[in-house]
């Protein structure tokens, strides 16, 4: 194998290792009290009885009992009453019908069930026939780059889940936690792409750098807008958990960056293939028109990306959108609202952070990768046009007009 392939397949068997790493270490809160002497698996509805739920318009409150047989665990095979409760509430309340499959847990003693309880309709087996269906998808369509998608994919999850969250659960500062890991996996994931290349580190410190802006403006205008994290949903219960001495606001403030990292590492991707390009058909161009390539190819992407985060974050407000609309709120109000606000922070740091990704990216990879080739004739790609004794750089300069 040759060199240059030696280093574009070393970060796939680098990911591999990682992967198998992440997948062994202990994220330490495994083994919650709350879930000892239980047992969790899926069961089916046999039938139910309704007559303890109290209608109240569109409000179901009350309680459902299930008759289930329970599909896996230590009671496998066994029939047992299910309670299902409802605290009047669309968004977490659930109801069964028969032959419905749910995911319960079993409270128990000895060989004895005490309680079951029924946690919510059992979905797994249909996101692991989903996640499998998209693999496949990758793999067919994109062959050796799709299972680099998928390791760029599992490693993701794996450092958020495995690292990042227990970090910050443990009390470490979330904002340089969450930078750290963030440029980790940037630098993972363009490795992923590139290989150990020039371009992965063109594109690695263009995108370092974008992420870091991101996370200054994202201090600096959380403060400025007085936003708490406690906008973030669900956030306040982990207060009420024992963790009181968490700083919502920087977790908050972790989360802009690190929601905006994706499009910015796609676009200095972007920027360092279309750079490295022009340096490969132009081999005696400067480093200042490799710059200047790579941002008019920035400014063409960045209207399209800035727009992508607006849909990305707004995607999941069309419902609030709607009641304020519904109610008359004036547009000053709404603009004014914490949690708009909190939107419109992300919207626009996210968006800053591409905008300057763009120069960044452009710099590092004209740096990087052009200047390199003496300017010499046979160094090109010439056209049937291109009269042998003609100067190299004076093709290039042509075939971009």
């Amino acid at each position: 194998m040759s060199k240059g392939k030696k280093y574009y397949y070393a970060p796939v068997l680098v990911s591999i290792l990682l992967c198998i790493l992440l997948l062994v270490i202990p994220t330490g809160y495994e083994d919650a009290v709350i879930y000892q002497g239980t047992d969790r698996c899926a069961a089916r509805v046999i039938s139910v009885n309704n007559d303890r739920i109290i209608d109240t318009g569109l409000i179901r409150s009350g309680e459902q009992l299930c008759e289930l047989e329970l599909l896996g665990g230590r009671f496998e095979g066994q029939i047992a009453e299910g309670f299902n409760s409802l605290n009047g509430s669309l968004e977490s309340d659930k109801i069964f019908e028969p032959g419905d499959k749910a995911l319960v847990v079993i409270d128990y003693e000895g060989d004895e069930i005490i309680f079951v309880t029924m946690i919510d309709h059992y979905r797994l087996n249909k996101e692991l026939i989903l996640a499998a269906a998209f693999v496949l998808f990758l793999l067919l369509f994109a062959r050796d780059t799709g299972l680099r998608a998928v390791l760029s994919f599992v490693i993701t999850v794996l450092m958020i889940w495995k690292v990042l969250v227990p970090l910050c659960l443990n009390g470490y500062n979330p904002i340089f936690a969450g930078l750290i890991i963030t440029i980790l996996l940037t630098a993972v994931i363009i490795s992923l792409v590139y290989g150990f290349h020039r371009k992965f580190a063109a594109a690695t410190a263009g995108a370092s750098l974008g992420i870091l802006v991101t996370c200054v403006l994202g201090v600096i205008f959380t403060d400025l807008f007085q936003i708490h994290g406690a906008v973030m949903t669900n956030s306040e219960s982990l207060l009420y958990a024992g963790y009181q001495d968490l700083s919502l606001t920087q977790i908050f403030m972790a989360s802009i960056f690190i929601g905006s990292s994706g499009a910015i590492m796609d676009l200095a991707v972007d920027i360092t293939s279309a750079v490295n390009e022009v340096v490969e058909k132009c081999p005696g161009i400067s480093r200042r028109e490799a710059i200047r390539s790579g941002m008019n190819v920035g400014r063409a992407a960045m209207g399209t990306m800035t727009t992508t985060l607006l849909l990305a974050y707004s995607g999941g407000y069309i419902a609030l959108l709607m009641v304020f609309m519904a109610q008359g709120t004036p547009i000053y109000n709404i603009l004014n609202y914490k949690y708009v606000s909190s939107e419109i922070l992300d919207t626009i740091v996210g968006s800053f952070g591409l905008v300057l990704v763009a120069p960044f990216t452009a710099v590092t990879s004209g740096l990087l990768l052009a200047g390199r080739n003496p300017s010499s004739p046979s160094s090109l790609v010439q056209s049937d046009r291109t009269e042998p004794d003609q100067n190299p750089e004076e093709t290039c300069e042509k075939q971009g007009d």
